[in-house]
């Protein structure tokens, strides 16, 4: 089973993931890539600015095709550098969360199930899910909060 997700590294959100039974490939990333800005920006053709898409090192993110399709819709590729853990520690940290929250403590008899859970998964961590760097809100009430409308209404 592989999974790719984008986060919001500001507010922690998952935005949007792709998951296969099989490798991920740089068509799954252009499409990763393009729900993560549906969904942050609506259907846009072009980002309002350009925007860091930061990804590790794995060939489905560094093919030529995805990192120039990222570059034409605004995205600023970037990759962390080799054997820098602390530079992917949001995601490892987002991974450990997933597998200790969502994965252990559920019934997982196969790869099928996980595909139909991972939605659910991700929808409660980000409308539920405690964050401490979030003052132990969850990504959405973090944003509600954050956002112009989310602090008249507090």
């Amino acid at each position: 089973m592989r999974v790719a997700f984008a986060l919001d590294c500001c507010d922690r959100e998952a935005m949007s993931f792709v998951a296969t039974t099989a490798g991920i490939t740089g068509e799954d990333v252009r499409d990763l890539i393009v729900a993560a800005v549906e969904h942050r920006f609506g259907q846009v053709n072009q980002l309002p600015r350009p925007i860091e898409w930061l990804t590790d090192n794995g060939g489905c993110y560094l093919a030529r095709e995805t990192r120039r399709f990222a570059r034409e819709i605004g995205l600023v590729p970037r990759t962390t550098p080799l054997e820098s853990l602390q530079s992917n520690g949001m995601a490892e940290a987002f991974v450990r969360t997933l597998k200790r929250d969502y994965v252990r403590v559920s019934p997982v008899p196969d790869a099928a199930t996980v595909l139909r859970q991972l939605p659910i998964w991700l929808a409660h961590y980000n409308e539920v899910h405690p964050h401490r760097a979030l003052g132990y809100r969850s990504p959405r009430d973090f944003i509600a909060r954050s956002t112009p409308e989310g602090l008249s209404g507090s």
